[in-house]
């Protein structure tokens, strides 16, 4: 803020605490690669039995014309999983969760699938500060391991829900033959939108519905209520943003939501739902037969919803952070 980087008063509505950033030559995809090597690690299960991997991302990966899924699965996993790119915007590591889910339901002898995402939001294509009025983006890989044989948390049930017609929120005024090397400019597409198609509040409306009903139909299949549920992971934002999510949107408290971890890491993309549920488990905050509601969105416009119950305390998990939490 003080660069004159970040606006001050919507620094004061975030309420933001830090965001991750990570160095230029840092790439997206080796972020990837050590957050799925943490999470092979952790789970005990040999990279042999990973029979898909599904990387997602919202920004530029390295190189184009580039797949990059193949990198992260040759040095996560090796030469052999198949790997493919999943794209949906933020929406995309949530949908990955559901796709998995069913590869590992209908693929005979198959145990494992990683997910992985990963962004850094460099200059001066993306703002991270300026770009989205209540979001600042955060760079890091996330992954998470969903299996067939053993784990913390039970995937009880996901859902999808879509209202295509709101892509053109975000397209701006056309298609370019080739890619823009100007700055992303979010604001300005918004601003056409606004002019040429309608009001924001219908928009905003249509959108809610369809995270709304994501919502209620992972619950019912998984045969919830929304009182059931002990944490709510949801994309990270600043505060007004949040607590219109969390508040009026879902009718959730914030101390059941993953806001303390939004608001030290900035919005990660794809990944803020993984980073998020690891955020709660590395600090000690699961417990055996709590129900965690996983929330997606992405522009476009698609949420996909997924809730846990946890069936055993993470044997990496920090109790004493949870300890000194419950002192302070």
């Amino acid at each position: 803020m003080e660069a004159g980087r970040y606006d001050p008063e919507q620094f004061e509505a975030d309420a933001l605490l830090s965001i991750r950033v990570a160095d230029e030559d840092v790439a997206p995809p080796d972020m990837a690669v050590q957050a799925a090597t943490t999470a092979l690690k952790r789970s005990g299960l040999d990279p042999e039995t990973v029979s898909l991997l599904l990387h997602s991302y919202v920004w530029f990966q390295g190189q184009t014309l580039w797949p990059v899924a193949s990198y992260v699965a040759d040095k996560a996993l090796g030469r052999d999983v198949p790997a493919f790119e999943l794209k949906q915007e933020c929406n995309a590591g949530t949908g990955a969760m559901e796709l998995a889910a069913r590869h590992l339901a209908t693929t005979p002898g198959a145990t494992a699938a990683m997910l992985t995402t990963a962004d850094r939001f460099g200059e001066p294509l993306i703002d991270r500060w300026r770009d989205e009025a209540g979001i600042v983006y955060g760079d890091g890989g996330t992954a998470l391991l969903l299996s067939n044989q053993g784990g913390f948390a039970k995937l009880l049930s996901t859902a999808t829900r879509a209202d295509n017609s709101l892509e053109v929120v975000t397209r701006g005024p056309g298609f370019t033959p080739l890619p823009d090397d100007k700055p992303l400019g979010l604001a300005e597409r918004l601003g056409h939108y606004l002019q040429h198609h309608g009001n924001l509040r219908e928009a905003t409306q249509r959108l809610v519905g369809v995270a709304v009903a994501a919502v209620d139909a992972a619950l019912a299949d998984a045969g919830k209520e929304r009182e059931d549920i002990t944490w709510a992971v949801i994309p990270a934002s600043g505060r007004s943003k949040m607590e219109w999510q969390a508040g009026t949107v879902l009718g959730l408290a914030e101390d059941r939501t993953s806001w303390e971890f939004a608001r030290r890491s900035g919005h990660l993309g794809a990944g803020d739902q993984f980073a998020g549920l690891d955020d709660l488990a590395e600090r000690g905050l699961l417990r055996v037969g709590d129900t965690v509601l996983l929330i997606g969105a992405g522009s476009g416009f698609t949420s996909t919803c997924a809730v846990l119950e946890i069936t055993e305390e993470p044997a990496w998990q920090n109790p004493a952070a949870h300890d000194e939490e419950a002192r302070s």
